[in-house]
């Protein structure tokens, strides 16, 4: 029997590998391997039937030697302390590869929001509120969407963090509604920002974005903008694969002819679940759910979750793809890693390619404050910029020292992280 998946292994073995690399003393690596602080606790809820139900939270917060914490907070039924643990590691990796002065955190409910009113979401967020009051701010801990959470949750976490205090903190939260603290352009940042990579990317191997194909698994917040730019770069994006949850499963949903935001942002809820009935009247063909990755195109977008490039599958994937862009946290495995490197396919690691949303989350943790709210063509040339220096910091180094994408990004990330450690005297 194989061994179950452990998010928070795979994140401690990359590091490993780096830290060898970068040939780190014994104690920096004892302190970079595991989070500096983690939070479980309990969060009862009256429900809208009068019963109370308690729900599990968390939080960890991986290392702030070069800044406040900064990551999202997911709702996910099958949501583990070893799945946030990894995606907080990942997080500091991420703002340092872009060079921002945040640390790493993520927190989570395991919770299903498809079964919630929108009166107990709110108890929720507020729950976790109380509960982690003293712990975050603009100065410690800065919270954000991720899985199955949206604006609305966020501004009840800011209104209850700011009942609490008894001021306001629109610094506290990012993601939060355009004209309530939110950033004008937030919502298209992961998306755009995986999208400006594989620009970049693809202009390294010669390729012109206009002529290119893309597969998109997922299609939540990161792959719906991911769609929507590369299709208005000229490139063409033929199926996308999502989860259906009045079927429980996942399916791919291929048009040869192109797939578009705009059309399919029509048929489809507010969970990224396509309408199949609608789907087919459009020409779709529905596929099974893992259908996206041997498809023949020339890029591919794993933006869904963790663990969907495996040893198991990666053969699959079409000999024609030159570009994997990993909009998705730890979608690819070490074991995958492996034969993509074999193959040559161009890999942009996850924590740069979809650091676009930690980034513009940064740019409304600066706005929010200084109550000062720039326009969204402002706030994507900053991001543009932004992401693409960080690609080609990356894929100099790659090239110079002959390394790995994954591997160059983890050792400027590290490097940096490190390095404040050091200064600090924590090491």
């Amino acid at each position: 029997m194989s061994k179950p998946f452990n998010p928070f292994e795979m994140a401690q073995a990359q590091f490993d590998k780096v830290a060898d690399i970068l040939d780190l003393d014994q104690g920096t690596r004892d302190l970079l391997r595991w989070p500096i602080r983690e939070h479980q606790f309990a969060i009862p809820v009256r429900m809208d039937d009068g019963k109370v139900k308690v729900f599990r939270g968390f939080r960890v917060q991986h290392n702030d030697a070069r800044g406040p914490n900064k990551g999202g907070i997911r709702f996910h039924p099958h949501e583990t302390l070893d799945t946030v643990r990894a995606l907080a590691l990942w997080m500091t990796w991420k703002c340092a590869v872009v060079d921002i002065p945040l640390g790493g955190g993520k927190g989570g409910v395991i919770c299903d929001p498809h079964h919630l009113s929108m009166r107990e979401q709110e108890g929720i967020c507020r729950g976790w509120t109380r509960q982690m009051a003293r712990n975050v701010g603009y100065l410690q801990d800065v919270p954000a969407p991720d899985v199955m959470t949206n604006p609305q949750h966020m501004l009840w976490m800011m209104d209850e963090l700011e009942v609490i205090r008894g001021h306001k903190e629109p610094g506290f939260i990012t993601g939060k509604p355009a004209g309530m603290g939110g950033s004008l352009g937030r919502t298209e940042a992961t998306g755009y920002g995986v999208i400006y990579t594989v620009r970049e990317a693809l202009k390294l191997l010669g390729q012109p974005i206009d002529k290119m194909t893309a597969a998109v698994q997922g299609f939540g917040n990161v792959a719906q903008f991911a769609v929507q730019l590369f299709t208005k770069y000229g490139g063409k994006v033929i199926c996308v694969s999502c989860w259906d949850n009045q079927d429980q499963k996942t399916y791919t949903f291929r048009k040869t002819d192109g797939v578009t935001y705009e059309e399919l942002i029509g048929i489809t809820d507010k969970f990224g679940t396509v309408d199949k009935v609608k789907a087919k009247s459009l020409g779709y063909e529905i596929l099974p759910g893992d259908a996206w990755i041997e498809q023949d195109v020339d890029v591919l977008i794993p933006a869904a979750i963790e663990n969907q490039v495996t040893g198991d599958n990666v053969n699959r994937i079409s000999k024609k793809v030159k570009v994997l862009a990993e909009g998705a946290n730890g979608p690819t495995t070490p074991e995958a890693d492996k034969v993509l490197i074999e193959r040559g396919v161009f890999v942009i690691p996850d924590f740069l390619c979809n650091a676009g949303g930690v980034s513009c989350s940064y740019f409304e943790q600066v706005q929010g404050n200084m109550n000062f709210y720039w326009p969204r063509d402002e706030v994507l040339a900053k991001l543009d910029t932004l992401m693409t220096g960080a690609f080609h910091g990356v894929a100099d180094l790659a090239k110079t020292k002959k390394l790995y994408t994954r591997d160059a990004a983890y050792v400027i990330a590290i490097n940096r992280v490190a390095s404040a450690c050091r200064q600090r005297g924590w090491v």
